[in-house]
């Protein structure tokens, strides 16, 4: 007898032992109920995987599960929220309990570890669609925003650039020496939750860089009314990204490939002995608007672009 919807539910995501401390009511109910803490606000964000858009047919359900969470708590740590629950919309063709135990896996494993709980959802049929809205506190009037850079700004990132968009290559049939660790970026994202927490205080603006570093720092300078200037030599690269742009002189791609899922943030130069996060500074906040980039002695413009949907 193929499981219920209420069925799927209990089977595969009441199995969560973690209870965070500002629900009152999870899973069960037409209704989650929150305890918001005196003093803080309520961070909320929404994300949509589409199958053959987002990721391809046949990926390891595990890691998609990972995936799908990360991503969106990965808006929280660029807001400077603490995640504190999630909820999750699953549209599925069949009812595959193998797919369903490793993705279960694969999202409650992520969840477990920033301390978030599945307090409830949402299951239907039809082309796999996987959404899910994350829930987190920020203390009142703290919370970073992408309007909030200031000329003069040093411009920041986490981690390395363009990891992702290796790891979409390497998929699509690029071949890599050493394919594994840009496989795992693109697959596995972890998000910056701890940075962004410490960035409270000490950034200007901030965001996270989902659909590359140009598009994503121009939502910065766009909301902010200003404009920047990138020092490409002062970019942050692996050596797989570095030996794939002498093999392909593709040295675009850390700059608009998508699905780093690394903060991309501002601090003013009075604040910059603040930081205490691995961080690199790869530019800066300037009056003209538009985004340029410094590179082998040359300085031009830089288009905004990577990832759209409807382009």
């Amino acid at each position: 007898m193929s499981l219920s919807e209420f069925g799927l539910i209990e089977r595969f995501f009441c199995q969560q032992t973690l209870k965070n401390s500002t629900t009152q009511l999870g899973i069960g109910d037409d209704c989650a109920l929150l305890n918001i803490p005196s003093g803080f606000e309520l961070a909320i964000t929404t994300d949509t995987m589409v199958e053959n858009v987002h990721f391809f047919a046949g990926t390891d359900p595990e890691q998609l599960g990972h995936k799908l969470l990360a991503v969106n708590l990965s808006d929280l740590a660029a807001m400077g929220a603490k995640p504190i629950s999630v909820t999750l919309a699953l549209t599925l063709p069949k009812v595959n309990e193998d797919w369903l135990a490793a993705f279960a896996k694969g999202f409650l494993n992520l969840a477990q570890h920033y301390g978030v709980e599945l307090i409830g959802g949402d299951t239907t049929s039809g082309p796999l669609t996987l959404t899910v809205q994350a829930l987190g506190l920020v203390p009142q009037g703290k919370a970073l925003k992408r309007s909030s850079a200031k000329v003069g700004d040093f411009i920041y990132v986490t981690g390395h650039l363009g990891d992702a968009g290796l790891g979409l290559k390497i998929t699509q049939g690029y071949a890599c020496n050493h394919p594994d660790e840009a496989l795992k970026h693109f697959n596995c994202p972890n998000p910056q939750i701890e940075t962004g927490l410490v960035l409270i205080g000490v950034a200007n603006a901030c965001i996270d860089i989902s659909d590359g570093l140009a598009a994503d720092l121009g939502h910065i300078l766009q909301k902010s009314q200003v404009g920047a200037c990138l020092d490409w030599e002062a970019l942050p690269l692996s050596s797989a990204v570095q030996t794939y742009i002498i093999d392909t002189d593709d040295w675009l791609l850390p700059l608009n490939a998508g699905d780093d899922y690394e903060l991309c943030f501002t601090v003013s130069p009075e604040k910059a002995a603040q930081l205490s996060v691995l961080c690199h500074k790869i530019g800066i906040i300037e009056a003209q608007s538009g985004l340029r980039l410094h590179k082998s002695g040359t300085l031009s413009p830089l288009e905004m672009t990577g990832f759209e949907h409807f382009n």
